[in-house]
């Protein structure tokens, strides 16, 4: 009896199949974690690097896009950037960080309000959605917490990747130039979007 081979193309597509939700988390939580440390080590390098800490300040933002983000190291060798860029480059990352504020705010009320509806909220639920009931309020606020989980992962991954991208011109590399002024439309488009939900609660 001839023995049964394996395809390879359809291994490997299920193999493709399989890693991409788990890739795709995976970098949705590094991004997550990158985001929350952008203002305290912003904080840290708008202090420090007057006090002569400028390349402490550098090594800690290559270490969180190498060691958070995963990134490879840049291809340009390392330099020395002077004070000035790096504390511009500190200022634009406490830009980020107020920024990502927003989404990781959707990550937590989804896990208060979608995730543990029915332990936070004790009712009652006449008026909630999928109420009267209790696990039917919890079922509909966990499902329509789902998509803005979502919206607010792929926010996070958009501002990890243009910060890294920041990050990498400390290195010498040439950024677009489309880079700074993407920021600052970031910072405003996020301040707007504050100052909208502040006036609706």
């Amino acid at each position: 009896m001839p023995a049964v081979t394996a395809n390879p193309a359809n291994s490997t597509a299920r193999s493709t199949g399989r890693s991409l939700p788990y890739r795709m988390g995976r970098l949705a939580g590094r991004s997550l974690a990158y985001c929350a440390a952008l203002i305290p080590v912003a904080l840290l390098a708008l202090v420090t690097a007057p006090l002569g800490g400028a390349g402490a300040v550098v090594a800690r933002w290559r270490s969180l896009r190498t060691g958070l983000l995963g990134m490879p190291p840049t291809s340009v060798p390392a330099r020395r950037p002077g004070i000035f860029a790096v504390l511009g480059h500190a200022l634009l990352s406490l830009l980020l960080g107020a920024v990502a504020l927003l989404p990781i705010g959707v990550e937590l009320l989804m896990v208060l309000r979608g995730v543990l509806y029915g332990v936070v909220v004790s009712g009652p639920y006449v008026g909630a959605w999928g109420g009267p009931t209790r696990g039917g309020a919890w079922l509909a606020h966990f499902l329509i917490s789902l998509p803005f989980a979502g919206a607010g992962l792929a926010a996070l991954i958009g501002i990890a990747a243009v910060h890294q991208r920041l990050t990498r011109r400390l290195d010498g590399e040439r950024g677009s130039r489309w880079l700074i002024p993407t920021v600052l439309l970031m910072a405003l488009a996020g301040a707007l979007l504050f100052v909208s939900w502040t006036r609706q609660i």
